[in-house]
């Protein structure tokens, strides 16, 4: 059953009232919360002078009050004594600035003191508390790459780097060969002339780039698991844990989850909404909901991350955030929703941000569950009601698979390295598919590239452009309906065009050829018979006819068997209904949902969530079955549940 819980900092307030804050919490329905992520000039206030006994009795009290806690390293905020020791251990821009101290994540990943450091203050918290029965997870650091600071250009970025590539081609014939360095004379002598590739006159190679990239991300994964095995041995039986973010693709989620136990991800659905590419329709229409796709694409995201598909939700908005350009209240009824459609979707916990709005500093305007004169803000009763509702839902099963769709990180990076049009973004591509999916009332498992694709009944990629030979011998195995979109095997692993033109290695599997690409400025369009093919277009060569052609008879989409080719961006009429036809021929219940309605199936409960102003009807989308929450006329913000009949 899903556990809810919150996030608490004991630190920001008077010890004479922990007691009663650990006891208001499990009357609101709450059984975990997360501490200390953010607390080593508390912990530690002076070189090696550790300070334990307030985080001792803050420990004791939450246990006492029966609360179970996931204890958080505090590498993520640095002390100043520790910045001053060594200054050059922040991370520096793409402009070559170096970061300073007054807010959080100020340092470089590839700085190995700081890294030693690191290991000091883990091994130290492990040794206290890793046997504590009141701990039942840890979570690493918080939020990596959190404000830009993955990629870093600083000196130690810069000798990891050329470790990373030494150790990678060996030669470094074999690297101005695989970047192609010889076009404008740029070829190397040694790894120890390379440099990162910023501050170029112009754009620098995009192979540069790419491998820039992988080794940040490749740091990512190396840090967090020096602390994974610091923490492992010291505090057997507890979860590994760290907290993701969302429509964040600076490093590889699934590479740095081979080392956890747990998926979380961070979740504020209103501020990604108007932060992010959506219109401004979208963001008048839902802008107290949030877009009915953005926490279930996550959610579906990271239970695709950690073997055996173990997730949570370690923060999610209760209330006005304080970092978006604009931070309206959620509608009355939205927290309740996002908490219950974590659980449809798998969820092991639901943690709040946070428990109690703070009244200082830099995120003093984002709301808690109770407001700062602790009084219960709407989110805190919304919270309640959540936690009166998974009781009423008991223990709910597995759901048997449906559609995977194909999640690469590394595609992120290349198109952003090269996007040739400024508005292909690769995460909106992948949303875009992934929304229509949805709107055919379909579960969709969001995978890494190399993940088993077993008894998946469709397969969506919406575009590998390096498509390895491994992936398209298992795609030859399958018997199901798969489809690849654009710019799919368009590059070799070196980020060169592959010599048979894209999609490379799939045209065993389907024989075409793209001979010509064009991306297309706002106001341009290409006419299909009920769409526009917008951004992006492809020109194929095949013997084969197009299941969807433009008016002026150029395909956009070609088959053969059951592999598919969509050779533009994806126009929602045309994608729908390529998706319906391949969900139909897979033997999958199709539905035609109104806009603001999504529905999720988990288990046999099928879940239904209102994100409209307006009730909906739900008794066409039900089929059968027997509500045991919520009516069939949902209300705006609602939410029901029935079982299959």
């Amino acid at each position: 059953m899903m556990k809810l819980g919150c996030c608490y900092y004991p630190e920001h307030w008077p010890e004479d009232i922990w007691t009663e804050d650990a006891k208001r919490m499990v009357q609101m329905g709450l059984s975990q919360v997360r501490i200390g992520e953010f607390a080593w000039s508390r912990i530690e206030p002076s070189p090696g002078q550790f300070e334990w006994d307030w985080l001792d009795r803050a420990i004791a009290i939450l246990a006492d009050a029966g609360m179970e806690i996931i204890l958080g390293t505090p590498t993520a905020t640095p002390p100043k004594w520790l910045v001053d020791s060594m200054p050059d251990m922040v991370a520096v821009d793409e402009q070559g600035n170096p970061r300073k101290f007054g807010s959080r994540r100020h340092y470089c990943f590839s700085h190995q003191p700081y890294r030693e450091q690191c290991r000091r203050i883990t091994t130290a918290m492990a040794e206290r508390y890793g046997e504590n029965p009141a701990i039942v997870a840890w979570q690493t650091d918080n939020e990596y790459g959190c404000h830009d600071t993955i990629v870093s250009y600083s000196e130690a970025a810069k000798i990891g780097f050329r470790r990373w590539l030494a150790d990678k081609y060996d030669h470094v014939d074999a690297l101005n060969t695989a970047w192609g360095n010889v076009f404008w004379s740029m070829e190397y002598r040694s790894f120890d002339e390379v440099d990162p590739p910023n501050l170029t006159v112009t754009e620098p190679n995009p192979a540069h780039v790419l491998d820039y990239r992988r080794f940040a991300s490749d740091e990512v994964v190396s840090f967090n698991k020096l602390q994974v095995d610091i923490l492992r041995p010291r505090s057997p039986g507890r979860d590994m844990i760290h907290n993701y973010m969302g429509f964040f693709t600076e490093f590889d989620h699934h590479t740095v989850a081979k080392d956890l136990d747990v998926a979380s991800w961070d979740s504020y659905p209103l501020g990604f909404l108007e932060q992010f590419w959506f219109s401004d329709e979208e963001k008048l229409r839902y802008t107290r909901q949030g877009h009915p796709d953005i926490a279930a694409f996550h959610h579906d995201l990271y239970r695709g991350c950690c073997a055996g598909g173990r997730w949570s939700v370690m923060e999610q908005q209760p209330g006005p955030v304080n970092w978006a350009r604009y931070n309206p209240a959620p509608l009355d009824g939205m927290v309740r929703l996002w908490t219950l459609e974590a659980m449809a979707h798998g969820a092991e916990l639901v943690s709040y941000f946070r428990w109690r709005q703070a009244p200082f500093a830099q995120e003093q305007m984002h709301a808690g569950l109770l407001r700062p004169d602790s009084e219960v803000a709407p989110g805190g009763d919304e919270a309640a009601m959540a936690a009166a509702d998974i009781q009423q839902l008991g223990q709910i099963g597995e759901t048997a698979k449906s559609v995977a769709l194909l999640f690469s990180y590394e595609a992120a990076w290349l198109f952003e390295a090269q996007p040739q049009g400024q508005s292909f973004r690769y995460l909106e591509l992948v949303f875009e598919m992934y929304s229509a999916l949805r709107e055919l009332g379909l579960n969709v498992d969001i995978i890494a590239p190399d993940a088993p694709l077993d008894d998946y009944k469709m397969i969506v990629v919406p575009s590998l452009p390096i498509l390895s030979p491994s992936l398209v011998e298992r795609m030859a195995q399958m018997n199901v309906p798969v489809l690849f979109g654009p710019r799919t095997g368009s590059k070799t692993a070196d980020f060169a065009i592959e010599a048979d033109l894209a999609p490379g290695p799939l045209q065993q599997l389907i024989p075409l050829k793209v001979s010509r690409v064009e991306s297309l400025r706002p106001g341009m369009a290409e006419k299909g018979a009920d769409y526009d093919v917008t951004r992006w277009i492809e020109t194929v060569e095949t013997d084969l006819p197009s299941d969807e052609a433009l008016e002026d008879g150029r395909g956009v989409v070609f088959s053969n068997g059951s592999v598919r080719y969509l050779a533009s961006w994806p126009p929602a009429p045309l994608i729908k209904r390529v998706f319906a036809d391949m969900g139909k021929k897979a033997g999958m219940a199709i539905y035609d949902l109104p806009r603001d309605l999504r529905i999720r199936q988990l288990g046999d409960l099928h879940f239904a969530f209102n994100y409209g102003t307006e009730d909906i009807d739900l008794t066409d989308h039900m089929q059968s079955g027997k509500l045991i929450l919520g009516d069939s006329l949902i209300k705006s913000a609602g939410v029901a549940a029935w079982k299959a009949g």
